[in-house]
């Protein structure tokens, strides 16, 4: 089979190393005799697994001690529920930041369950930039500060920590983190979907600060309680094995390459060359201000639309899947997640150079 570059958004390509390693270890984990699919979650190999999973994640980010670390259910879009319930505390407010579709959404359940409040939006550029930070309207009576770290669709990325001003910050950080590092110690909470950057889907990393749980609402059904969640090791019910299993698979391929740190580095790099294709490119656009473009999620735009589907053809007869746009905003969409090699970059960039000089 020739040599494939998946730029799907997620869920993403994987490191080739972490599926050789799965499909070594798939009928016998490590001499059990077992595959990790059939093991008990209540047994001392899979509590191995879980124990060498979270020490590894809170290696890699640095997570301070005061944390607990959530393995759970649901996608991020459980989250958008449960962090009004388990944070509001008694509070009827919350603040939010709008940036583009993933905060939408957010911002739609979170309403279900209290009064949020639009610190800021950028709508109004049809969510191709950042609001100032200065012009943010942040209520201190509200329970938390919430924003998406990274725009999937959309393809707009903080670039730095914004300030709370006093409330506890929680961040979406589903499509960039382990991306870069990432001071844990100013959050109250952050929340991610595993199937970007982290491993298969099935998994939600929820990584939040102690004083922060145990004072869900009295309707909050318990596996949805961050407190009996984390008092029962995110194992209140039988968890998503298999996929924890393989996460761990990638956090260990991730301390091969380096770590967070050396991983920002390629990925900086892999964006930089994309960015400048397009930008020297008389075909191709990318809407979005320079000063928050993703290194993960890079949409561009081809100036004849009528062009798109040559495009996408041309692209898979050449090896290079998933580059459609989200149906939302069109265009094409290359995902660089942190498995995607550098060679992948530089092969979309040379089929995008020679489909603009015959076109």
């Amino acid at each position: 089979m020739s040599k494939i570059y998946n730029f799907s958004a997620g869920p993403s390509m994987l490191p080739e190393a972490v599926l050789l390693k799965a499909q070594q270890e798939l009928l016998d984990w490590q001499g059990s005799g077992l595959s990790v699919m059939e093991m008990s979650h209540r047994g001392q190999h899979f509590a191995k697994i879980a124990e060498t999973l979270e020490s590894d994640l809170r290696a890699l980010l640095a997570i301070p001690a005061n944390y607990q670390v959530l393995f759970l259910q649901g996608g991020a879009t459980a989250q958008f529920s449960m962090i009004p319930l388990n944070l509001l505390n008694g509070k009827t407010k919350a603040c939010y930041v709008n940036t583009g579709a993933w905060s939408e959404k957010a911002i739609a359940d979170a309403g279900v369950y209290c009064q949020v409040l639009l610190a800021a939006s950028a709508e109004a550029d049809t969510f191709t930039s950042i609001p100032d930070a200065c012009t943010w309207q942040i209520d201190p009576d509200a329970a938390y500060l919430h924003y998406t770290a990274n725009e999937t669709i959309h393809g707009v990325e903080f670039q730095d920590i914004p300030e709370a001003h006093g409330l506890p910050l929680v961040s979406d950080m589903s499509s960039n983190i382990l991306s870069r590092p990432v001071d844990v110690s100013r959050f109250g909470l952050i929340y991610a979907g595993t199937q970007k950057n982290m491993g298969p889907a099935g998994v939600t990393v929820v990584i939040v600060r102690d004083d922060l749980i145990g004072h869900a609402a009295k309707t909050t059904p318990g596996i949805f309680d961050y407190a009996v969640q984390a008092k029962n090791q995110s194992m209140l019910n039988t968890p998503a094995t298999y996929n924890w299993y393989l996460v761990g698979l990638v956090l260990d391929w991730l301390k091969a390459q380096g770590g967070v740190a050396a991983i920002e580095q390629r990925n900086s790099a892999k964006a930089a060359k994309l960015y400048q294709a397009i930008d020297q490119s008389a075909l191709y656009r990318n809407p979005v201000q320079r000063g928050c473009r993703s290194r993960m999620n890079v949409p561009f735009i081809l100036s004849d639309d009528s062009l798109d589907k040559a495009f996408l053809a041309e692209a898979a007869a050449n090896g290079l899947y998933e580059l459609k746009g989200h149906r939302s905003v069109g265009g094409m969409r290359a995902s660089i997640y942190n498995a995607m090699p550098e060679a992948g970059v530089d092969a979309l960039i040379a089929f995008m150079a020679e489909f603009e000089r015959s076109h």
